[in-house]
């Protein structure tokens, strides 16, 4: 018995919405186009790092690790087909911590259809 041929290259898989622009759906200094998410980062941020964590499908806890929200991050970039490099990820993630962790959660409740863009 033979294996079967691949005939295409496996996908990133879909995500709600099958948007692969290359591009962040939201800016990121959109913090206030997601209440929650915003409300959220402003009263604690740490609670909205595990938050988005969580929501990604990680432990909760990896919002709390040094250079967790970077490997989310990168992860997060090459899962949905946005253009970038780990360099930037960590670069980031390191100086624009609370605006790029909502834009994060903003992006996997984009993507899950929980809110519009």
């Amino acid at each position: 018995m033979s294996n079967p041929a691949i005939t295409h290259q496996p996908g990133a898989g879909s995500y709600g919405t099958n948007v692969q622009t290359g591009e962040w759906s939201t800016g990121l200094c959109s913090c206030c186009s997601d209440g929650v998410v915003f409300a959220l980062g402003c009263l604690c941020p740490i609670a909205l790092s595990c938050y988005t964590a969580h929501k990604y499908g990680e432990h909760c806890c990896l919002g709390m690790v040094p250079g967790g929200m970077t490997a989310m991050r990168t992860h997060m970039r090459l899962t949905y087909g946005i253009q970038g490099t780990v360099c930037n990820d960590a670069l980031m993630t390191c100086c624009c911590g609370f605006f790029e962790v909502c834009r994060m959660a903003r992006e996997i409740r984009i993507r899950n259809g929980e809110v519009s863009s």
